[in-house]
């Protein structure tokens, strides 16, 4: 079962300090004060940030939380270059991170190498003659595969560890691109195929027009018979755990015990995700010939490799999934995508570097006081449900007081001695040894107990998410500044940003999809027939509501797809607000004394909005429908907020504001 990662994109300013600031965190120049926000909330709060941060090259999409995980980057950049500057023991942390990040940089060794470093693995792949051998060299690859397998909690005993399967093979990634008929899709798949061609011919291969017929041809069945996104939503649906002799009498085609242990996963129990795919991946080995086979898998060497051969690979690679996919006009300068690589390989070591430079301990204590008090917001709310029966408020209260809270950084740190970061050898060598490092890391939990200290994100991460095997809500160190909080902001900032972060994330134990696990985390219903009816027709308001919001033109949000995002999103901030207006009537919130222009709890809302500010380019909007589960940014204000009641109250809303809903259609939930 996937986690549920809040995505969010931030900012060069670190807190409300040194800014002419608007009742503390609220800045003036983030507004749009031209605009009505009755009529465009989103626009009022965040026009001026919109205005003063216009789309650089380099973006598909910028927004605040961009703007912070930025900053972060160059603060982990020059945290980085410092090591890259010097020599260092081979074997220590610091050989790696230096030895890895100037590897990136070092453009002309990689022009050089060109095409080599990969081909070096195609060649072994040319000379296979039969099948048996290449189920052999994918047991083996890391590279090649039409489907993907990982461990991870077992959904309905979430104390082990077991092996899972989902479907993969179609380089689009969504299965929509391969088969809707609109003009924009259409023009994706002949620039995929434009893209495969030339991508051929810089291997040297001279018949890359049939290989792009090949490769799309193969994906296509694929993707057929994949889940869609809203299916793979359905923890029920993808949780079909059996045997591995099961397995091989649904899908015989495919030797499994061979392919299993060549991969060093020595089971007995595999987790099938999307069985329709799997079936159809066999029936494919057995139908596609040798030769179409190979054609496929030098593909996935090729896509897989680009980011990290010659700059003409490279920049080829970035037309398509960049600038044709996104319509991002470059690609982000060479020290970004260094810091980036190194975050992902050798992340929590250098999480540890920055969490002893650029998070206060301070910051911690306030988050769990912020914490403690959503907590209990919620716990109130769930009791105040008047749709919900007593039985099953007892079961929630349960499983909300097993939370567990994760803040800043992990209490143990990942041991990165057994990889091996060589820089005798190309990038692309090196990428290879830390994906083997990680399966390897991966394998070493396979059936065996979960370990609950374990972090699903980095510490400089500007994200935050919510396990529901663990039951956990989880906030990085990166997350902790401004626009999300700001230690120097007082509580209607705080509240209105990071807290409703805090309850968006709580929430998501209580979506569509959380509430299917229990407070242990196992997929268990602990719902009434009756209570479970009543919170379906509650989520099919918001669902049919972001249904009708044209994103662009003639396209509509996937209210279905976004449902448990949106959910979290309504809740998080239901919560928050509750919890901010108990300390306002207890008389004990901290608030600032420049009340001049905006009250509390409209600061509190516009501190929300401007967490979404952001740009976007009209071919990332598209994109991100089909892909995204979270609503775009402006939606996720002027999508979000019509259902608050209090945010009616303090914005004086009216029923001639065109974002007025009326009570009776407004979504009651959490």
């Amino acid at each position: 079962m996937k986690k549920y990662f809040l995505f969010l994109t931030m900012a060069t300013v670190m807190t409300a300090c040194g800014h002419k600031s608007l009742g503390l965190g609220v800045l003036p120049e983030n507004l749009d004060t031209t605009a009505n926000p009755v009529v465009d909330f989103y626009q009022y709060a965040c026009g001026g940030w919109m205005k003063n941060h216009p789309l650089e090259a380099e973006y598909s999409r910028f927004g605040t939380f961009d703007e912070l995980a930025q900053r972060n980057l160059e603060q982990v950049n020059s945290l980085i270059q410092d090591l890259a500057a010097e020599t260092h023991f081979h074997g220590s942390v610091e050989q790696k991170i230096g030895d890895l990040y100037n590897m990136v940089m070092d453009t002309v060794r990689r022009d050089t190498l060109g095409v080599m470093p990969a081909y070096k693995n195609i060649e072994p792949l040319q000379e296979i003659t039969s099948k048996e051998d290449l189920l052999r060299y994918l047991g083996t690859s890391l590279e090649c595969s039409m489907w993907a397998m990982y461990v991870e909690a077992d959904a309905k005993n979430s104390s082990m560890n077991i092996l899972n399967e989902c479907q993969a093979g179609f380089a689009l990634g969504e299965k929509e691109y391969y088969f809707d008929q609109d003009e924009h899709s259409v023009m994706i798949r002949n620039e995929y195929k434009k893209h495969i061609a030339k991508m051929f011919g810089l291997f040297g291969y001279l018949d890359g027009d049939l290989a792009a017929d090949v490769i799309l041809r193969m994906e296509t069945r694929l993707a057929g018979a994949a889940l869609n996104n809203v299916e793979l939503r359905d923890p029920i649906l993808n949780y079909n755990k059996m045997s591995i002799d099961e397995l091989q009498t649904m899908v015989p085609e495919i030797d499994w015990r061979t392919y299993l242990d060549l991969g060093g996963m020595h089971t007995d129990s595999i987790n099938v995700g999307q069985i329709a795919h799997l079936k159809e991946a066999g029936k494919m080995w057995a139908e596609e010939s040798l030769e179409d086979l190979k054609t496929f898998f030098i593909w996935q060497i090729i896509d897989g490799s680009a980011a990290y051969l010659s700059q003409e690979v490279y920049m080829e690679n970035f037309h398509f999934y960049g600038q044709i996919l996104s319509g991002t006009p470059e690609p982000k300068p060479l020290w970004k995508r260094a810091v980036s690589l190194v975050n992902g390989t050798l992340g929590e070591a250098v999480g540890q570097m920055y969490v002893r430079k650029y998070f206060p301990e301070g910051h911690k204590k306030r988050m769990l006081a912020l914490v403690k008090n959503l907590q209990k917001s919620l716990g109130e709310r769930i009791q105040a449900l008047d749709w919900m029966s007593d039985a099953t408020k007892a079961k929630a209260q349960e499983k909300l007081d097993a939370f567990t809270i994760k803040i800043g950084y992990p209490d143990k740190w990942r041991d990165y001695t057994a990889l091996d970061i060589d820089n005798t050898l190309s990038l692309y060598e090196n990428v290879l040894r830390a994906a083997k490092f990680e399966q390897d890391y991966s394998l070493s939990y396979l059936d065996k107990p979960v370990d609950k200290d374990k972090w699903y994100m980095t510490p400089q991460t500007v994200n935050a998410y919510y396990n529901p095997s663990t039951n956990e809500v989880c906030f990085p160190a990166g997350i902790l500044q401004y626009p999300f909080f700001d230690m120097s902001a007082d509580d209607a900032f705080n509240y209105g940003a990071i807290g409703v972060v805090i309850g968006h994330e709580m929430t998501h134990g209580f979506d569509d999809q959380g509430c299917q696990f229990d407070k242990d985390g196992n997929l268990n219903n602990w719902w009434t027939d009756e209570d479970k009816a009543a919170f379906d027709a509650r989520t099919k308001v918001m669902e049919e509501y972001f249904n009708g919001i044209e994103v662009a033109p003639g396209v509509h949000a996937n209210g279905a797809f976004t449902l448990g995002e949106n959910i979290a999103d309504h809740g998080g901030l239901q919560i928050s607000y509750q919890a901010f207006s108990r300390l306002l009537a207890d008389g004990k919130a901290q608030l600032s004394k420049d009340e001049s222009a905006y009250t509390p709890e409209q600061r509190f809302f516009l501190s929300y909005a401007d967490v979404w500010a952001g740009n976007i380019r009209d071919e990332e909007v598209l994109r991100r429908t089909k892909s995204d589960p979270h609503s775009l940014g402006k939606w996720r204000v002027n999508g979000a907020l019509p259902h608050i009641s209090a945010w009616y109250d303090a914005w004086g809303v009216t029923p001639d504001s065109p974002m007025f809903v009326p009570e009776e259609k407004r979504v009651h939930i959490w």
